[in-house]
């Protein structure tokens, strides 16, 4: 996601930079290495060949040294990529547990886009792009020192060469990045319009609205192909501007180097002849020269993708969202009896502002919230469960203002019943009872125990995230066991009946039915004029 915003600082883990040094190390060895092979090869020239075996050794020896340097670079790179990725995964996550409000950065789809799959860009930019601009900054200056010392036309050239490099890098670099944040993007649209259509989906089958979601995910899932084409087409473009100057710049310093040897140049080496060794040696050092550029132009693109990333990460860092109502202790459950007031309520949605009438709920009392679609019912349960902050007046519970001091032991004494169900992907028991016992009090009351017949496995069948293996009543039954679990004092029921047939909407009622005969507190928002048939009292919200 592009954003004005600095991009954020990703925090230096001690093993980066343990592992830049580590591969600083191993590049450098190569000009030992180098200087080995071309004292042998200058020696068999000369016709020797005596002093060749003795660098056979130092070869090898560097060789093994520069592949363990290699390995332990790479094992501690990695080590610090999935500290900062995880590290970061662990605040996003951590953040949006604390506030209840919508994120900047998208919808639920693109914050866990973000999350998961956004992130995990950023591990080849710690582990190529910043290894790659280290080697850069000090591989290619020592080159060129001992090129300027032994040629100056070698010297030259690579000078005239190298600094190319970088400036087609920057240009295409513009390019990379514009591609990459629209990618982003992209990706994050496309995880929230699965996520809104599989939540719709048993409304979309019901209308015959298939064909309609298939042809939106395949303009979606296209426009995503033609950003990921765009970042690959800019990828490879600046790859083969790097390979076309580097080869170059090795083929001049080779036709040099030949030249000299054979004696048809006199000129270049600071008006002294040549040396095989010195000849061999800078033909080893050319390629070398380069490669630490065209290491940094291939880790470019994870430097354009990895920075779009970090722009959408300090979007979502920078911006302010009411923080959820806790104080972060243990909520102990009051043993007092269960009293709520409102007065003078006012709730912010989005632009508009919500009024809504006093209200007295005593313990036992059955009340219906009701009023038409978008009027703010469920704004209004979720400001009575301590999920919103009143922008005016005031919600008290026994008493007591609901803030950050009271919330935690107040929901201890509240079930929640959603509009839409939601699961783990665990057993029924556990998402009933989340690794608690279950009674077969609870079971009966919610109406569960029949759905228990129909599974394959009982309350030990795995469902799917989505209720896989449940009709819509069975999952809402099974909703509000999970509400009548801990037995709560009250009962908070978003639409418990909304898209189910006539006999299925009946035993979902009569389970609440029995959670308020049994003393408890009923509290829904609903249209199913069936339900507000049978609770005490109505509450109209106004549109």
């Amino acid at each position: 996601m592009a954003s004005s915003a600095a991009p954020a600082r990703l925090p230096r883990h001690p093993a980066e930079r343990i592992g830049g040094l580590l591969s600083l190390v191993s590049a450098l060895l190569w000009l030992g290495q180098a200087a080995f092979i071309a004292w042998a090869l200058a020696d068999l020239l000369e016709g020797s060949g005596a002093r060749a075996l003795w660098a056979v050794p130092g070869v090898f020896g560097i060789a093994l040294l520069r592949a363990g340097l290699k390995y332990a670079a790479d094992a501690r790179l990695a080590v610090a990529a999935d500290a900062v990725v995880s590290g970061l995964r662990a605040r996003i996550v951590s953040g949006e547990a604390a506030t209840t409000a919508p994120s900047v950065a998208g919808g639920p789809g693109a914050v866990a886009a973000l999350a998961c799959e956004k992130l995990d860009t950023l591990r080849p930019y710690l582990m190529r792009y910043r290894r790659a601009r280290l080697r850069t900054s000090v591989l290619p200056l020592l080159i060129l020192a001992i090129a300027f010392w032994h040629s100056w036309a070698v010297g030259v050239v690579l000078l005239m060469g190298g600094p190319l490099i970088p400036v087609f890098m920057a240009l295409i670099g513009w390019a990379a990045q514009e591609a990459s944040e629209k990618q982003m993007v992209e990706v994050g649209a496309l995880n929230d319009l699965l996520v809104d259509r599989l939540a719709a989906l048993p409304d979309m089958h019901l209308i015959g609205a298939g064909d309609r979601i298939v042809d939106s995910f395949a303009e979606a899932s296209d426009s995503l192909r033609t950003r990921t084409m765009a970042v690959l087409r800019v990828a490879f473009l600046s790859s083969t501007v790097l390979e076309l100057f580097s080869a170059l710049g090795v083929a001049m310093v080779a036709v040099w180097v030949g030249f000299s040897l054979l004696g048809v140049i006199e000129w270049g080496a600071w008006g002294a002849t040549l040396t095989p060794f010195a000849g061999i040696y800078l033909l080893l050092l050319a390629p070398e020269y380069f490669q630490p550029l065209r290491d940094l132009s291939a880790a470019w693109h994870d430097r354009a993708a990895g920075e779009a990333v970090l722009d959408e990460l300090a979007l979502w860092r920078e911006e302010e969202r009411p923080a959820l109502m806790t104080s972060g202790t243990a909520p102990v459950r009051p043993a007092t009896p269960l009293s709520i007031r409102l007065a003078g309520l006012v709730l912010r949605r989005d632009a508009r502002e919500i009024a809504y009438p006093d209200l007295d709920i005593a313990a036992g009392d059955r009340i219906a919230i009701t009023g038409p679609s978008g009027a703010g019912k469920t704004s209004l349960l979720r400001a009575l469960a301590g999920l919103e902050r009143a922008e005016r007046g005031a919600i008290e519970v026994d008493g007591a203002p609901l803030d950050g001091t009271t919330a935690d032991d107040w929901r201890a004494r509240i079930g929640w019943m959603p509009q839409a169900p939601h699961f783990l992907n665990r057993s029924l028991r556990y998402n009933i009872g989340f690794g608690a016992p279950l009674g077969d009090d609870v079971l009966e009351a919610a109406g569960v125990a029949p759905v228990l017949e129909t599974l394959p496995r009982g309350d030990l069948t795995p469902l799917g995230e989505r209720g896989a293996g449940l009709s819509g009543g069975e999952a809402r039954r099974v909703t509000l066991a999970r509400a009548l679990q801990a037995a709560p004092d009250l009962l908070l029921a978003d639409e418990p009946t909304a898209d189910l047939d006539d006999g299925t909407a009946a035993a979902v009622i009569d389970g609440l039915m029995r959670f308020a005969e049994a003393g408890g507190t009923l509290v829904v928002a609903s249209h199913d004029p069936r339900l507000i048939a049978r609770m005490d009292r109505r509450v109209e919200v106004p549109s």
